[in-house]
């Protein structure tokens, strides 16, 4: 967990509830963090969803890893610690998404056990929603989706500690969905998704 350094400040709380967003949206805000295998179907997943819940009418924003790392998270690469500080900083900005009262759609690999949970806690303590879904797909067949070559890359010893090859993978041990989506559809795995958020109370105020 990252350090404080910072001194002499202090949360300044505003005059908005909660609630009041919920109220203003007609929904409530989580964290729907996808977990899973380069190739899974995280970012496919995701993109589907955010497209059915804006039609919709909800509000609903998306987080994809290599857009962050173009952006907000430019200086850090594939190290543990910078994985580690990767996920902390999608961590927080995930949480005051969700605040604002946005279904807010991660897509990260996000490979190591310990840096998921981190992020749980970090929204348990908020008291805000966290679903961690599992974009469980066999190796062998995110292998040959491979859409960035990445894989082959990986195999050929041009990318190190590349996850699932010669890094490894923390599959969440409780998550709160398990998608398999070497055997479901981009169709069957977003109404899935839906069905949770509507389960949860979390489409309406």
């Amino acid at each position: 967990m990252a350090k404080q350094v910072a001194t002499n400040i202090t949360w300044h709380e505003g005059n908005v509830t909660r609630e009041e967003r919920h109220d203003c949206l007609q929904q409530r805000g989580a964290t729907v963090w996808m977990t899973g295998l380069s190739a899974s179907g995280k970012s496919t997943i995701a993109v589907a969803l955010e497209q059915v819940l804006v039609q919709r009418g909800h509000c609903a924003y998306r987080l994809d890893g290599d857009n962050i790392r173009m952006g907000l998270n430019k200086n850090l690469g594939f190290s543990a610690e910078d994985r580690a500080e990767n996920i902390r900083r999608i961590g927080e900005v995930a949480k005051l998404f969700a605040d604002a009262g946005i279904i807010t759609l991660t897509s990260f690999i996000s490979p190591y056990r310990a840096d998921r949970d981190n992020v749980r806690k970090l929204h348990e303590a908020a008291k805000l929603p966290f679903i961690e879904v599992f974009v469980d797909c066999d190796i062998n067949v995110a292998e040959q989706r491979d859409p960035k070559g990445l894989y082959k890359k990986a195999r050929a010893g041009e990318i190190k500690g590349f996850t699932g090859i010669d890094d490894p993978y923390e599959a969440p041990s409780n998550p709160e969905l398990h998608l398999k989506t070497h055997e479901l559809s981009v169709e069957e795995s977003v109404q899935t998704l839906l069905d949770l958020l509507e389960d949860e109370g979390l489409l309406e105020p």
